[in-house]
């Protein structure tokens, strides 16, 4: 069954008036739907890039209380990055200890690195 709909309307990405021929259509081409969705992911991209550097990792008052750190923990006590704590270990200028997979820190450890 066939409809004879037409609808003049304005496409939402070109702004171009054209004749829609069922309720639904937006766009007045696939190009114009590829190219506003495009838009779309990429403003979605940039917004959470943003909101990932605006959002800085928030210090947690415990890791002062702890024996045994992970690298993040460390990293964020040390106010140095992940990649620094990685690199301190393979240099062997930080021992670690592994559980399993695991790398564990001692606070000991960290406070001799610093003195």
């Amino acid at each position: 069954m066939s409809s004879n709909i037409k609808i003049v309307r304005k496409c939402e990405f070109c702004s171009n008036e054209f004749t829609a021929k069922t309720l639904q259509t937006r766009y007045c081409s696939h190009k114009c739907n590829s190219r506003h969705y495009k838009a779309l992911k990429r403003e979605e991209k940039i917004e959470v890039a943003i909101k990932k550097n605006t959002d800085p990792q928030v210090y947690d008052a415990t890791i002062n209380l702890k024996e045994f750190l992970s690298i993040d923990e460390t990293a964020m006590l040390i106010g140095a990055s992940r990649r620094t704590i990685q690199r301190l270990i393979s240099d062997g200028k930080l021992k670690v200890a592994k559980l399993g997979s695991r790398c564990i820190i001692k606070r000991r450890e960290i406070d001799l690195l610093l003195k």
